[in-house]
This record gives structure tokens, sequence and C-alpha cells, in this order.
């Protein structure tokens, strides 16, 4: 028995390594060991193992690792008609050319938003939109959509949790929930990040259940209050459309 939980722990640990390559392309064994906590000497071993078997990759000349091709080999196999970020691409699209800002898919993952596809604005001075990238829930638009239209006990979970005092005021930010809920779509204008703006729609599917938040974000002298207003009904519209697309 003591044998089956050692396989497990290892294969734990072996995936918080490989997971440390969402936030990072080239890493060194210090820096992974640090992410994941772990002595250097095991993480040393389980680098060998993931090395060996081709999910990861060492640069001789720097002994800094990134992702092996076995990594895209596997997602070469993925289900794409399955998959909503692939689904929903050619809409993404649609909405970048007649929007002409960078258009983004959020899911929450805890008490963070996580950017699951995106598509960038073709216009010189743009938002970039890294997909992978984590954000924090307490702040942007498509933070407030993921909140407003969740599941009421998801949504207490969420507003009950006990740093989420420290970034907003709960009975002000439960009234802008309402808003939201009622009109449909939700803005922001430099809450997160100094010149950015973002307005946000969820998409939902058939049983009426939130999936994800479908957002189009750009630079704030273009995208201004006035600009956003007349967005949000053409936003939350692709993203009705969206919600459809899902079995």
């Amino acid at each position: 028995m003591e044998e089956g939980k050692t396989t497990v722990r290892a294969v734990d640990r072996a995936l918080d390594i490989l997971l440390c390559f969402t936030s990072g392309t080239d890493l060194a064994m210090t820096e992974i060991a640090e992410k994941v906590g772990l002595h250097k000497s095991t993480v040393h071993r389980l680098l060998a193992t993931l090395e060996e078997k081709g999910f990861l990759e060492r640069n001789p000349m720097t002994e800094r690792y990134h992702l092996g091709l076995k990594v895209w080999e596997l997602s070469a196999h993925l289900s794409r008609s399955d998959d909503p970020a692939t689904l929903w691409l050619p809409e993404m699209e649609r909405l970048r050319d007649q929007l002409g800002e960078t258009v983004s898919i959020y899911v929450r993952d805890g008490m963070e938003r996580i950017r699951i596809q995106a598509v960038q604005s073709n216009q010189a001075v743009r938002r970039v939109a890294p997909v992978g990238a984590r954000l924090p829930l307490y702040a942007g638009a498509s933070s407030k959509v993921l909140i407003a239209f969740a599941a009421p006990d998801v949504q207490e979970q969420i507003l009950n949790q006990k740093e989420w005092q420290t970034f907003v005021d709960n009975s002000l930010y439960r009234k802008q929930l309402e808003e939201i809920a009622a009109q449909g779509y939700a803005t922001s204008f430099e809450e997160r990040e100094t010149g950015a703006a973002a307005v946000s729609a969820p998409i939902m599917n058939r049983n009426g259940q939130l999936e994800a938040a479908l957002s189009v974000s750009g630079p704030a002298n273009r995208m201004t209050n006035e600009v956003m207003r007349d967005f949000g009904p053409v936003v939350a519209e692709a993203a009705r459309r969206m919600g459809t697309m899902l079995r």
C-alpha cells in the first residue's frame, strides 16, 4: 500500500513540474524546484525521467528546460470537434474583424481566470493577450462576468473568501454584479492595467449554465466608455451565438 502512495505522489510531483511551464517556457532546475517546493535532488530525478520520456528537453549549453515534442504529439490528438476554444475561433475572428480589437476567452479556476483562446487585433497599437495567462478574479470585465453569471452557490463561495475583502467592497460589488446580470455584459476601464479597457459577455450553454467569458479588449484611448457601450450588445450577441455551438 505504501508503494502505491509513493507512486501516486511521484506522478503528482511530475505533473506539478510540467504545470510550471504554463507560466514560463524556459526554466532552470532551481527555478522549477522553487516553484514546486521540492528539494533539488528530487526535482533532478523527476526532470531526468520527464526528459527521457520526451515531455521535457534540456538545453545542454544553458542547462535550462523547455517542453518536449511528446507534449505537442499528445496535443495533436485532442478532439478538436469538442474543444470549445477551437470551436469558437471562427466567431472570435469575425468579432475581431468587426470591432477591430483583441478578442479573448476566459474561464474561471478558483480565484483566478485563465485565457484559453485569443485572437489578436490587427491594429499597430493593440492589447496583446497571451493564451494560458492567469489573471486575478477581483478585477476586469471578464472577471465580473465569470462571477455575475455563475451559479448562486459558486458566486457566494467567491464573495465570501477572506482575501476577497482586501480587494473589493462587497456590498458595492454585489450591486454591480446585479447590474451586469441585468445588462448582459460588463465593462472595465483601467481596472487591472493602466491604459487598457475591456467589455465582456457570458457564453452560456443550452442549459443556461455559464461556460466562459468572451472579452474584447484594447487601448483605453480607443475603447472609451461610449465605445464600450456600443460594443456591449455586439459582444453579447456573439457570446450568445457561441453558446449555441455547444452540444
